[in-house]
């Protein structure tokens, strides 16, 4: 298991769908159910395809793909803003109404359980399915 800051944020295709209404297609998901970490932190989890990410209080998690990405500095992830990533951010709002979508403490794991879509999850969390 790892422990990152977790950073989420607009992509441009995350927005493209989005907007165009497509929030419930296989290519969204595909967008936006990923967690992308450095090179060297992909490698410390055994560079597994998925993995379960896991709110600083374990209460919440959510299984995503996982993406190597230079860009993303030792000890950091990414996740495009959308609702796999707002499961596990920081729900503090600091009396903002916001929560921390960047520096969330998350703990990062190796997975071999499905990706769900965004209907799916909403389905779990929201609505009580199984």
């Amino acid at each position: 298991m790892l422990e990152v800051l977790l950073n989420t944020g607009s992509t441009i295709d995350e927005g493209r769908l989005a907007k165009g209404g497509s929030k419930l297609t296989e290519d969204y998901t595909m967008e936006c159910a990923v967690c992308d970490v450095s090179p060297w932190d992909y490698a410390a989890l055994g560079s597994p395809e998925k993995v379960r990410v896991t709110s600083r209080d374990g209460r919440y998690s959510v299984v995503v793909y996982l993406v190597p990405d230079s860009a993303v500095p030792k000890g950091q992830a990414f996740m495009p803003r959308a609702i796999w990533s707002n499961v596990v951010v920081e729900p503090e709002t600091f009396s903002t109404g916001s929560p921390l979508y960047k520096g969330s403490p998350v703990n990062i794991e190796p997975s071999q359980e499905k990706v769900l879509s965004a209907e799916e999850i909403v389905a779990k969390l929201y609505m009580g399915a199984k």
